[in-house]
């Protein structure tokens, strides 16, 4: 915590302390002490705090920085909600001035005021980094893109069993790391990184394991170890947890990190990692490559499928109804295979149902 400059307010001097994340001895007591001082009728006086997601974007009109995403999201407000209403409803914009968690959320190319909140991917040939890297991206955007385009990106370029149709009209499929796994990892970093540091959030797919950095910390309360089992839930970043929670990406009660746990058990890998060691790291082993596959072969992709893609190509922005009229096909049909893509990691969304564009992953 450091003080900064006096500034005037109603003619009276007011003293600006902020309260970082980055010290562990303010970690859990942040928001407390936070609320305090802006609630406390004597301290409100002379002092004015301010944490990270709470810090007004300075210079930044709302309608010229975000808005963009924020009327896509399903969140439990009427449709006709006013965007800028459905940010004071979430303590994302206050006396008309938005909040850097509002341009990290709902932001247009919120890079440009927050260089480093991009998400970096990365696939190597072997087991540790090092040059030639066969796959590099880094990725920016609002928090929603970073996390699908980062899991979509993982789960291009990692095995895939497609069985056949012995037992069923439909496909099973199954990835050697369950997409929960991957998206909640993911999710994990964006939303609970320092977004006062410099580094990026970083997913490295190697040979025999995927790991995922972030520049956050652990709660004084928590240890690596207590992520395994029942654990109090205490997001770094509240006012982007609290978006992501409405929004359906992350769990509030503390269940993300066990769910890692319980379904790479159910999918037969080793038991995920959580390191600390100045950054948060979170390792997934991907299954032995040395194990003998005992799986149908792949099937080819099918034809409505086939069909499907190549007017994505030819059309990025098209409708579900375009869609459904070029190839022949029921709108509902067409929701199911689009569903089922974006699933298997061969394509992402990018932008609102409206405005935005189909983005086809290549392996």
């Amino acid at each position: 915590m450091f003080n900064g400059p006096c500034e005037l307010n109603n003619g009276k001097a007011m003293i600006k302390i902020f309260i970082s994340s980055v010290q562990a001895e303010f970690s859990k007591e942040r928001k407390m002490l936070y609320d305090y001082i802006t609630k406390d009728a004597l301290l409100g006086r002379f002092f004015q705090p301010f944490i990270f997601e709470k810090l007004p974007a300075k210079s930044r009109k709302a309608d010229d920085v975000y808005l963009k995403e924020a009327s896509k999201r399903e969140f439990p407000l009427p449709y006709e909600t006013e965007e800028s209403d459905l940010l004071k409803h979430l303590d994302l914009i206050r006396e008309e001035k938005i909040s850097n968690a509002a341009i990290l959320l709902f932001g247009k190319k919120p890079q440009r005021f927050l260089i480093s909140s991009e998400v970096k991917c990365a696939q190597f040939f072997g087991y540790e980094v090092e040059k030639p890297i066969e796959n590099y991206q880094i990725y920016t955007g609002d928090i929603f893109e970073m996390v699908d385009l980062a899991v979509a990106f993982v789960m291009s370029r990692i095995d895939l069993w497609v069985g056949t149709r012995a037992e069923s009209t439909s496909v099973p499929t199954k990835y050697e790391i369950p997409r929960e796994v991957v998206k909640e990892a993911i999710v994990n970093a964006v939303a609970h990184r320092n977004y006062t540091s410099n580094s990026s959030v970083q997913v490295m797919l190697f040979r025999d394991r995927l790991e995922v950095w972030n520049s956050g910390s652990l709660p004084d309360e928590l240890t690596p170890a207590m992520l395994k089992g029942p654990h109090k839930s205490i997001p770094g970043n509240p006012l982007i947890a609290t978006p992501m929670y409405l929004a359906g990406y992350i769990e509030k009660v503390g269940t993300g990190t066990r769910d890692i746990y319980r379904f790479c058990k159910e999918a037969g890998l080793k038991e995920p990692e959580f390191h600390f060691d100045g950054d948060f790291r979170i390792t997934i082993w991907r299954k032995d490559k040395n194990e003998p596959i005992n799986e149908p072969i792949n099937e080819p992709i099918n034809e409505p499928i086939r069909k499907l893609l190549k007017e994505i190509q030819n059309n990025p922005s098209c409708s579900k109804e375009e869609l459904a009229l070029k190839i022949n096909l029921s709108r509902s049909t067409v929701t199911r295979l689009l569903t089922k893509l974006k699933e298997d990691g061969m394509l992402v969304r990018i932008g609102s149902n409206r405005k935005g564009r189909w983005e086809i992953i290549k392996k």
